[in-house]
């Protein structure tokens, strides 16, 4: 569980990334571990933070979703380039899906199209061509047809559970400010970091 010091700071920097006319503020680095021992690292849209954790959402049956089944130790980095002279915020933790409900929930509240691209998109599967792809789209736009588009089986969220959060404030001459927050067990400790 977030206390409630991190999680304030963290809404009020996002909340700032939001205002400054960013034009992608949840874009989120997604660093996760392959079972050959690879790093691997993609950007994610954050769909929800509370004193939980991070959320965002993807097919299970992905590469990144076999990766985080396999191992759940994941890393997190926002950045924001218009806040200040730059800020990032790391974030390290497990990563867990989420309650089929939860799932059900955001699905619902996603473009008709996009319920249509989770259901015809093999995610990371080798596509032979782009007309495959269209094929597919076409066949479910007509299967779901009149009627609501419902979560598919391997789509879902995750919830990233930090055990480190870092708010790093870049300032000019590199003399960055950063301040770490650690859990142990239940309870989070900070300290500062040279920059």
């Amino acid at each position: 569980m977030l206390n409630p010091e991190i999680l304030q700071t963290f809404r009020q920097l996002l909340d700032g990334a939001k205002a400054s006319g960013d034009p992608e503020p949840t874009a989120m680095n997604l660093a996760s571990l392959g079972a050959d021992g690879r790093v691997a690292s993609r950007i994610v849209l954050l769909k929800g933070v509370d004193e939980r954790g991070f959320r965002f959402h993807t097919n299970y049956e992905s590469d990144k979703g076999g990766q985080l089944a396999a191992h759940p130790q994941v890393a997190l980095c926002f950045h924001w380039k218009q806040l200040r002279h730059g800020v990032q915020v790391r974030v390290e933790g497990v990563a867990r899906k989420l309650q089929a409900e939860e799932s059900d929930a955001y699905f619902a509240t996603r473009p008709r199209g996009s319920q249509i691209g989770a259901w015809a998109s093999l995610q990371s599967q080798t596509l032979p061509d782009r007309h495959s792809f269209d094929e597919r789209v076409t066949r479910y736009e007509h299967e779901f047809e009149g009627r609501d588009v419902p979560r598919p089986p391997h789509w879902g969220g995750f919830l990233i559970e930090p055990d480190m959060v870092e708010f790093w404030y870049g300032a000019e001459f590199r003399l960055h400010d950063r301040v770490r927050w650690s859990r142990h067990g239940q309870t989070w400790t900070h300290r500062l970091l040279y920059p």
